[in-house]
């Protein structure tokens, strides 16, 4: 198969990469339709923009013929990395991040849905402000509500509090938790500058920031590897919060998701902070 590009193409397009474990397929299918319409509007203010859609099948895929087609009806290219078994989720967006050759990567969670215009506000953001690297949008509830998912450096209790206990608990802890996400500078209109970590839910990254962190450190199978990037990522670029730019989110914490995610938690969280530092308080 030819995969020559015309020249120039690599410095203006836009790549997505998605990781995928036996996805519910409705959700999947929801996000696609999403990402298709926000592509649409990307168009309207830079037609010449090529756009590539990857899903990394980590294991139990079905056909995604229909939701294709709904992006290469607007001139998106779609394909599927399969038959490397569930290698996380960080090695497994690797996979897409080696293969991108664009101007700018979002790495996507397969449970977000995309606002119309959340491509083209985060394009033009960026070719607006060359220092920034990568970009993080105002994330919502099902119930339209802010989530606050910008964060300051985490200590252990910082998140026992936040992940584990039930709601009627953690509200004792209100004042310390919203100091870690961030409550007194993440709103609905303000550009943040700097955050110090971000979400993995949805980094849109330029491309050459992300090839020259080489991408996800695969020592994270599930958990943190996004932690990890946001702090290695202010070493080479600026990160920046951009509240225009507006996505759903409808993911939930590892604790309600049974003991194999609180495992897995557990043994992310101790890989990152024996790289990053200790906090305990």
């Amino acid at each position: 198969m030819n995969t020559t590009r015309e020249p120039g193409n690599e410095l203006k397009g836009l790549s997505v990469s998605l990781v995928v474990y036996r996805p519910d397929i409705q959700q999947l299918v929801q996000t696609l339709t999403s990402l298709a319409r926000a592509y649409e509007a990307l168009k309207e203010s830079h037609p010449a923009f090529a756009f590539d859609v990857c899903v990394v099948d980590n294991g139990g895929l079905p056909d995604m013929t229909a939701a294709f087609d709904l992006l290469r009806a607007r001139g998106a290219t779609c394909s599927v990395i399969a038959g490397q078994g569930n290698v996380g989720y960080g090695r497994g967006h690797n996979l897409a991040i080696e293969r991108a050759a664009s101007r700018y990567h979002l790495v996507l969670n397969p449970d977000i849905d995309l606002d119309r215009q959340a491509l083209a506000h985060a394009v033009d953001f960026f070719e607006s402000n060359s220092q920034v690297g990568l970009l993080s949008p105002r994330i919502g509830d099902e119930d339209g509500r802010l989530q606050y998912l910008c964060r300051r450096y985490p200590t252990l209790v910082d998140l026992f509090i936040r992940g584990f206990l039930p709601a009627r608990v953690r509200h004792l802890f209100a004042r310390r938790l919203a100091r870690y996400e961030m409550h007194d500078l993440i709103n609905e209109c303000d550009v943040v500058w700097d955050p110090p970590i971000v979400s993995g839910c949805f980094m849109l990254f330029r491309t050459s920031v992300l090839k020259k962190l080489a991408g996800f450190d695969p020592r994270y199978f599930l958990y943190f590897e996004d932690y990890d990037l946001s702090l290695r990522t202010h070493e080479v670029a600026r990160i920046a919060y951009l509240p225009a730019v507006r996505v759903l989110h409808h993911g939930g914490g590892a604790a309600r998701k049974g003991f194999a995610h609180v495992r897995m938690f557990a043994a992310s969280a101790f890989k990152f902070f024996n790289r990053f530092g200790w906090k305990w308080l």
